[in-house]
């Protein structure tokens, strides 16, 4: 096996770890405090430091990464993880609750500076190990580059999945505690491994030596994190306390609940792995990439919209004309209309993220694609960030539709970036645009 592919499914291998997790760390929080009586909008404020910490992580990560290597970057944030479900395991119940929340707020904080460091140490990876060959057309190197980042994200996102069942699962069966400290020993594990196989000069080279050469991009790049802040805040205002606290507030368990979830992101993580399949493809890897990335982020757009219409209706609108008599039946069921509507949601989001995952590494440069790769995931977190405070907010003040509404604006925005997005590549020697965008 050649030492490039090895170190691409090590490195793939090692983040599975660390996604399974990671998932299972999201469900356990969410679940057990919200058990405990927390309130939608205190239940986001948890997680608001994680997801603020990510935008530090990956900015400071990609830099970093350049700098000392990948290996020690995916190694930092592995055990920056242990280090948070370590902290959170010592959490007493008898402690105020204010004091309670500033200690899983802490924890969290430190969970969301580990999970990014991994992310752009991870997905940095594969544009250092997806180098051409000798002799190797542009055209075979990008098709290359899409096949492994869409493999590597699809089943990433699939782990994912797993760790949110495996959060209820435990959740129900060990408890709060003893997974936390299950979750560390599988972590140390997997640590070991990675740092034993990887070489270390992985993706090391000439890092940015000021602030602005750090955060002055190309114009891919800047439109590209500016299109991720609303496809990644449209997922996540439905998806981090709206639906989970709807259906466990439905009557279900919270292993139904985690196996929902778990069941939605490994289809989603299934679509991604497929998703160079469902793109038409082109030498250049830009000209029908981009198009396609138009295309499917108009289809997404749709989803949360619809939804929300056939849930509430348009206002001012009679009613049989939004909610006919045969689905009367359907709208006395909600929870099961979004069940559906949001398993149609995995399929457009599915292959727009996997798209915007390639094209961050087409637009990236080579010998510092690691800076590029973590200011385009800091865009990433910041829209996690806004849409984690928006479930929040916007399903204590409306409910699931409102949730719905907020995402289906925000991908509008995020279509209209994508008709902004070059779709050639810069000729050798021209002068790439730059400009500096702040996120």
């Amino acid at each position: 096996m050649a030492p490039s592919v090895r170190d691409y499914l090590v490195v793939t291998a090692s983040y599975w770890g660390f996604t399974l997790v990671d998932g299972a760390l999201r469900m356990l929080v969410l679940l057990h405090f919200f058990k405990l009586g927390y309130s939608p909008f205190t239940l986001a404020f948890l997680f608001l430091l994680y997801e603020f910490a990510g935008i530090v992580a990956n900015l400071a990560g990609g830099w970093l990464a350049v700098r000392f290597g990948i290996p020690r970057m995916l190694m930092a944030g592995q055990a920056l993880q242990i280090a948070g479900l370590v902290m959170l395991s010592a959490l007493d119940p008898s402690w105020a609750a204010a004091a309670s929340i500033a200690w899983v707020v802490a924890a969290q904080g430190i969970a969301g500076l580990a999970k990014d460091f991994t992310k752009t140490a991870s997905k940095s990876a594969i544009k250092a190990t997806a180098g051409a060959g000798a002799g190797e057309s542009p055209g075979n190197r990008s098709g290359r580059l899409f096949r492994w980042v869409a493999w590597f994200t699809g089943s990433k996102n699939a782990m994912k999945g797993l760790g949110f069942f495996l959060g209820g699962l435990l959740l129900d069966t060990v408890g709060f505690r003893p997974a936390l400290w299950l979750m560390a020993a599988l972590l140390a594990v997997v640590l070991l491994a990675g740092l034993l196989l990887l070489p270390r000069q992985l993706g090391k080279a000439k890092a940015s030596r000021t602030v602005r050469e750090l955060f002055a991009k190309s114009a891919g790049v800047n439109l590209l994190a500016a299109a991720r802040v609303f496809l990644f805040g449209a997922r996540d205002v439905w998806f981090v306390v709206g639906l989970p606290v709807f259906l466990y507030a439905a009557g279900w368990r919270f292993v139904e609940v985690g196996a929902f979830l778990a069941a939605w992101t490994v289809a989603y993580g299934g679509v991604q792995a497929i998703a160079p399949s469902l793109v038409p493809r082109s030498a250049d890897g830009l000209s029908r990439e981009v198009p396609g990335a138009r295309l499917w982020a108009g289809l997404l757009f749709a989803v949360p919209l619809v939804l929300a219409l056939a849930l509430h209706g348009v206002p001012g609108l009679p009613p049989d004309l939004v909610r006919i008599d045969l689905m009367q039946p359907v709208l006395a069921r909600p929870d099961l209309v979004l069940a559906v509507g949001l398993a149609v949601f995995a399929l457009p989001f599915a292959v727009n993220s996997s798209l915007h995952s390639y094209l961050i590494l087409a637009y990236a440069g080579s010998e510092k694609a690691a800076e590029d790769v973590g200011f385009y995931y800091a865009a990433n977190a910041t829209g996690r960030l806004a849409g984690t405070l928006l479930s929040g907010l916007l399903y204590q003040a409306g409910g699931m539709t409102a949730c719905l509404a907020g995402s289906a604006a925000m991908l509008l925005v995020c279509w209209t970036i994508t008709f902004a997005l070059p779709s050639h590549a810069a000729r050798p020697g021209a002068a790439t645009p730059r400009s500096l965008i702040y996120f």
